[in-house]
């Protein structure tokens, strides 16, 4: 039998690429979007393999909804996807605190309220795969994205620490970190309201050099890591990915080894 998948915020993007994958390949998708109109064209395509649900992953209630959805329709949730999200930018000192909290409920309190709404229905079925999408920004940061960066921080660390919680129960997770994509991510995001003291950052940042990965490349990367069978708990997408992590992580473990004499000291 086909697996069924359930994947966030499939109306564009990594979302609806991946959702056509998944389709082609003979899984079962429960595709969600908060417009599900946007999904018309995999439900007239793909038929009855496809349940096209409307969801608003920053309202807990209808995370859990859908999930009871999809397994009273397809009968199991084999792998969920938590791609649903958007950009922030601005400096930190401009993002107002509605634009800080509407960042976290999107991105990270929206993949907490599926991750824990899908938990039981895999628990009981003794297997499952969490795919939670995070970015290399999780891991490393770069400057005006502070508030987009922080939430994927959060999302990295419970996500950790959720692997190690469930990995009993038959369930595994993993977080896929794109690097920069040609994704819709960065046309229908929200810019902070702009303070001049910042137009020099934004200007260097934005005439830096940057390339920008194919969403439509990262398809099979994703059917492999659903068929794998003792899948990573990280997996990089894309060929900036590693050089700027593995940087960044170079130049952290020189400063804590420099500063490793004080540290030690603080022990005590």
């Amino acid at each position: 039998m086909s697996k069924t998948v359930l994947i966030t915020g499939a109306s564009k993007g990594f979302g609806k690429a991946w959702a056509e994958a998944f389709l082609a390949k003979g899984y079962k998708v429960a595709a969600t979007a908060r417009n599900v109109e946007t999904l018309h064209d995999l439900k007239e395509k793909y038929g009855d393999s496809v349940l096209p649900l409307s969801l608003d992953v920053d309202k807990r209630e209808e995370s859990l909804a859908v999930v009871q959805k999809v397994q009273q329709h397809f009968g199991s949730i084999d792998i969920l996807i938590n791609n649903a999200g958007y950009a922030l930018t601005g400096a930190i000192e401009e993002t107002s605190e509605q634009e800080a909290r509407a960042q976290f409920e999107t991105n990270f309190f929206g993949t907490l309220w599926l991750t824990q709404a899908v938990l039981p229905v895999m628990r009981n079925q003794k297997s499952g795969h969490i795919i939670q999408v995070s970015s290399i920004l999780g891991l490393a940061t770069l400057p005006t994205m502070g508030l987009y960066n922080a939430s994927k921080f959060a999302l990295e660390g419970l996500s950790e620490t959720l692997a190690t919680e469930v990995k009993g129960f038959g369930i595994n997770v993993t977080l896929v970190e794109p690097n920069g994509y040609a994704s819709n991510i960065w046309h229908t995001g929200i810019n902070t309201q702009s303070n001049p003291v910042y137009d020099d950052v934004k200007k260097a940042f934005s005439e830096a050099e940057t390339s920008f990965g194919s969403v439509e490349a990262t398809a099979p990367a994703l059917i492999k890591l659903a068929e794998t069978e003792n899948p990573p708990l990280r997996l990089l997408l894309g060929k900036v990915a590693l050089p700027f992590v593995k940087h960044n992580y170079e130049q952290r473990l020189k400063v804590w080894e420099e500063w490793n004499d004080v540290s030690v000291e603080a022990h005590g």
